[in-house]
């Protein structure tokens, strides 16, 4: 599994393109607006575009989806469907945040604890981990040994817990139950800032290091 990593949105968002080496099959996570330069990124590679992959419903993660899908002719999946009434209030969340208007759309799938997306002949698990928001999920390469965790977790912080429907207690529980099991050597990629590893986190990060969940 490749991967490029565009920063998007005002908020900096790491959507990422991802595609199978061999097929030259892809997907874009998170395309949270910026649609003209993801397609450019795409274009560049060489790159078909098979479907769009959502984490959770907050605007600077899916904003650019419903454009992508269109201008693509791709499905849009992801995330679980407890994520739905964000995505059924973009049109309020483009208002809140300061964002270009921004209509809802419906995902043409929503996706379950443990379901399975391809991206050409790569296979990515899904991992519900509500927390941030109620629906956000995961996608794991076990070939890649690298992770797509949306806003769950960054390097040296979490997710926050502020928002409706948000739980800090799920957060905490998403990440040492769901991503902690698969591999201390793993790196993810998380929805804003530099990439880490779990082992990294379990160790340094203020907020879930192991020895503060003792």
């Amino acid at each position: 599994m490749k991967y490029q990593i565009i920063p998007v949105t005002p908020f900096q968002q790491n959507c990422s393109l991802i595609w199978c080496e061999k097929t030259k099959r892809a997907a874009v996570v998170d395309p949270g607006g910026n649609v003209d330069r993801i397609l450019g990124e795409m274009h560049k590679l060489g790159l078909t575009l098979e479907k769009i992959l959502l984490t959770h419903g907050h605007i600077d993660h899916v904003g650019g989806a419903k454009s992508l899908a269109q201008q693509t002719n791709v499905p849009i999946v992801g995330p679980h469907v407890a994520d739905k009434f964000w995505i059924d209030n973009l049109p309020k969340q483009s208002q809140n945040f300061g964002f270009p208007h921004c209509d809802a759309f419906e995902p043409e799938q929503y996706l379950q604890d443990g379901d399975v997306v391809t991206v050409g002949e790569q296979s990515l698990k899904v991992l519900h981990c509500p927390g941030h928001t109620p629906g956000h999920v995961a996608f794991y390469s076990a070939d890649a040994h690298l992770a797509w965790v949306g806003d769950i977790l960054f390097r040296s912080s979490i997710g926050r817990t502020d928002f409706p429907q948000s739980n800090h207690q799920d957060l905490i529980q998403s990440i040492t139950t769901k991503l902690w099991p698969l591999g201390a050597d793993v790196e993810f990629i998380p929805g804003h800032g530099p990439m880490s590893t779990f082992g990294e986190e379990r160790e340094h990060n203020p907020f879930v290091a192991d020895q503060l969940l003792l």
